[in-house]
């Protein structure tokens, strides 16, 4: 925390500021005082003269004399005339405590004005109607110049009166002196801590560190202090800090800091996380107590409290978390903030939707949707993201004109790769609701387009999770789920689990096995190609630039005789990358045969499956045919085996059996 040094001035910040009519000074016990006595609720004047008026303020009344009163407060005599003996100020601003010390203005007994008395004390003098028409010096003039030269020119003060005027609206208002206040803590804010009116005044520091300590303040000195503030005062306080040119971030992390101590919940802080200023102000302004999260607020309270703090976020992107935007999104869905505020916060989470979690993008749902999670929420927000980027995409290619538009700009692809990787573990944590609808979940995989997704692994284990959790969806709606996703966008990891998924439709099964054979022979087509064309692509490469040799490895002599330490340790390189590179061509190849084989296979089972048991081609006869008359001849090689044997019944029985496999063969 910071203070002005008129906070050690003669008084004191918050000090002493007499009546000077007498030297009559106030020790106050809570019970008797020079000059005024109290019994319980009522207050007595210690002389001999008998009170003749009756004041009464809310539950305690003052026994006093007119006189004093009369020639000093412009409201009481007139109140007097039409009621001569008792008169009640239930609405005076300050409650009995300003009056008490009103009234001891008028009996002349000195009174301490501080920041934590003069704001109901100013208000109650405008009340009372002391002005200085009835007396020169009367207590409006007293407490006006109190509040410019000792408040204003204080950090701490300021900050301390703006509290206190949280309970005297309209007055405080009226009068200027939440404006005052709120306009002083923001050119100390935005001014240099380390400047000559300021000076540290947390325990940490002695009283003597000024201007000269060698060491910074952190830049955000001033949060722990503002957050003790009411919303509407620290809305004041923002306001007058942006109009003075603070930096969007610093107000975002003030507002961060602010929502944290007043929405619990809404940021996790680590233990270790603690402010420089926690023993400091916000003690003094609350009295000693810790609570940092007010007990028991009430539902419009937090309402009223999100609205504002939606309104006040800077519009810069970056200016807060995303996390935070979405953490306060969820508590003004579940608080039924404005529609509109809803929908301004939704596009601004579209902004840095890239910058999401996980964690904090599953929302439950607090309409009457029977889904677990706001599916439709996060539709929304990615749809925001969308039309963001291709707002933001024109702008950067017209300042880049040398760029390809159709290819877009590096930062437009990362982002939408990192939020399709988002939505992936979004699909596949929200598809274990059973009440998800398979055209929520399609909607949502495909709002993205395909170039976002440079691997479909992700939305594989999504589609995988959504079959799991759904294992009465139809053979149609299995494969309508499937096409959400590419099967030449697998990996091969992806490709061998979804081959043993029994989940999956069987032609998305061969469309996987397919792909990946097509993968396969495309990497040993181009290896083998870059190993024939890499000639002729170097003898091209010689015709535009006649300093290159046209030889696919020069010889070891050649690259010596060009520059000996350069090209040495170049030779040395490139026979360990020829070598790599045969070694790998023969890992892909017998990778590529095995895959084969099982291909084949599964192509025969498939066949099998759907070919029908009565078919009326000539092809498919002739190849049964075929495959028969070779059956035969393996089973006359085999009665020619057993001819000389005197096991005659064992030839007819095989014999016998050779006809009948060759028939169930064709049929």
């Amino acid at each position: 925390m910071w203070e002005s040094e008129s906070d050690s001035a003669p008084y004191g910040g918050a000090g002493d500021y007499k009546n000077s009519e007498n030297d009559i000074g106030l020790r106050r016990d809570g019970v008797k005082s020079d000059g005024f006595e109290r019994k319980e609720h009522s207050w007595y004047v210690a002389t001999d003269i008998p009170s003749d008026l009756l004041v009464r303020v809310g539950d305690y009344t003052f026994h006093l004399h007119k006189y004093p009163l009369l020639s000093r407060c412009g409201r009481i005599n007139r109140m007097v005339y039409d009621s001569p003996d008792r008169i009640d100020l239930d609405n005076l601003p300050g409650g009995a405590d300003a009056f008490e010390l009103a009234a001891k203005f008028c009996y002349g007994v000195a009174v301490d004005l501080t920041a934590s008395n003069i704001s109901g004390l100013r208000c109650a003098a405008e009340y009372l109607e002391m002005t200085e028409d009835l007396e020169e010096g009367n207590l409006i003039f007293k407490t006006e110049a109190f509040l410019s030269y000792v408040v204003l020119s204080s950090w701490r003060d300021s900050i301390v009166v703006l509290k206190s005027c949280e309970p005297l609206s309209p007055w405080a208002e009226n009068l200027q002196i939440v404006r005052r206040c709120s306009e002083s803590i923001a050119w100390k804010a935005c001014a240099n801590p380390r400047s000559s009116t300021l000076r540290r005044t947390s325990k940490t520091s002695s009283p003597s560190s000024t201007a000269s300590d060698p060491h910074p303040p952190p830049s955000d000195w001033w949060f722990e202090d503002v957050s003790v503030l009411r919303i509407d005062h620290f809305v004041r306080v923002v306001t007058a800090i942006k109009v003075k040119g603070m930096r969007a971030e610093l107000i975002g992390a003030c507002i961060m800091h602010y929502s944290a101590k007043w929405l619990p919940g809404l940021i996790r802080e680590s233990p270790h996380e603690t402010s420089a200023s926690a023993s400091g102000l916000h003690l003094i302004v609350s009295g000693g107590s810790r609570e940092e999260t007010p007990p028991n607020m009430h539902i419009r309270e937090q309402r009223m409290i999100i609205e504002s703090l939606i309104s006040m976020i800077p519009p810069q992107k970056d200016s807060v978390s995303c996390g935070f935007l979405l953490r306060l999104l969820r508590l003004a869905n579940m608080s039924k903030a404005a529609p509109a505020l809803v929908t301004e916060l939704e596009k601004r989470v579209g902004m840095q939707f890239e910058q999401a979690s996980l964690s904090d993008l599953l929302i439950p749902s607090y309409s009457k949707s029977e889904t677990l999670y706001d599916v439709d929420l996060v539709q929304r927000l990615l749809e925001h993201f969308l039309v963001q980027e291709q707002t933001e995409q024109p702008l950067s290619v017209a300042a880049s004109p040398g760029r390809d538009s159709g290819a877009g700009t590096p930062r437009s692809s990362n982002a939408k790769m990192r939020v399709a990787r988002l939505v992936d573990s979004y699909l596949t944590e929200v598809s274990k609701d059973r009440n998800l609808s398979l055209t929520k979940f399609q909607v949502l995989a495909e709002a993205l387009p395909e170039s976002a997704r440079t691997c479909d692994d992700g939305l594989y284990r999504a589609v995988d999770s959504y079959l799991k959790a759904h294992p009465t969806l139809s053979e149609h709606e299995r494969k309508r789920l499937c096409r959400v996703m590419d099967c030449q966008k697998l990996s091969i990891d992806a490709c061998m689990h979804a081959a043993q998924n029994e989940r999956l439709p069987l032609r998305i099964v061969v469309q996987v096995l397919f792909s990946e054979q097509v993968k396969i022979s495309n990497a040993i087509a181009n290896a083998s190609s870059s190993f024939k064309d890499a000639p002729s692509a170097a003898a091209e490469f010689g015709h535009h630039n006649h300093h290159y040799q046209p030889l696919l490895v020069p010889t070891k002599k050649t690259l010596l005789e060009g520059t000996p330490q350069s090209f040495q340790e170049g030779w040395a390189a490139a026979k360990m990358d020829i070598s790599t590179l045969k070694f790998e061509l023969e890992s892909v190849k017998a990778k590529y045969l095995e895959l084969q084989s099982e291909m084949d296979g599964m192509q025969r089972q498939f066949e099998k499956m759907v070919r029908p048991k009565h078919s009326s081609s000539s092809s498919a006869s002739a190849s049964a045919w075929s495959s028969g008359w070779k059956k035969l001849g393996k089973l006359a090689k085999m009665g020619t085996v057993y001819e000389g044997r005197e096991a005659e019944g064992t030839m007819v029985e095989q014999t016998r059996k050779g006809p009948r496999r060759w028939r169930n063969s064709i049929s």
